[in-house]
């Protein structure tokens, strides 16, 4: 894995407003550090670019891996995730409370394979809307 510098780690921190581009959980609610993604894996031919880089929070890192596509179960096709650099989040997906509901195929393979919604991410959504601390805000 291609070591990413500083400066471009800075540059993806600031780009995403310190909020995961895949759960819109702040870095300032988590207890550990969020990680810049390749959006496309280096396996898969992905550059070590901003272009290809988002910011993750541990959960959406550790459940995404490598992966950049899986089969929507509603139309049984081969598809793309979710992708940060590329796509509005709002286009895919959308807030019902603390539920992230998926709108397209993207969406709906990025929420089953990164597992959006498992209970104990939803229960801490909820305490965070009674905050006022979720969604985080991006700076896009």
């Amino acid at each position: 894995m291609t070591y990413i510098g500083v400066e471009i780690r800075r540059q993806v921190i600031e780009r995403a407003g310190n909020c995961c581009e895949y759960c819109l959980l702040s870095q300032e609610d988590s207890t550990f550090s969020f990680q810049v993604d390749h959006v496309i894996a280096e396996k898969h031919e992905g550059e070590t670019v901003l272009e290809n880089l988002s910011l993750s929070c541990p959960n959406c890192n550790s459940y995404k891996g490598s992966d950049i596509g899986s089969i929507d179960r509603e139309t049984g096709k081969l598809t793309a995730l979710y992708n940060p650099r590329i796509q509005s989040w709002g286009d895919h997906f959308r807030l019902d409370g603390p539920v992230i509901e998926p709108l397209t195929p993207e969406g709906r393979v990025t929420v089953r394979l990164l597992r959006l919604n498992r209970s104990e991410q939803i229960e801490e959504r909820r305490g965070l809307i009674a905050f006022g601390r979720y969604p985080c805000t991006q700076s896009k």
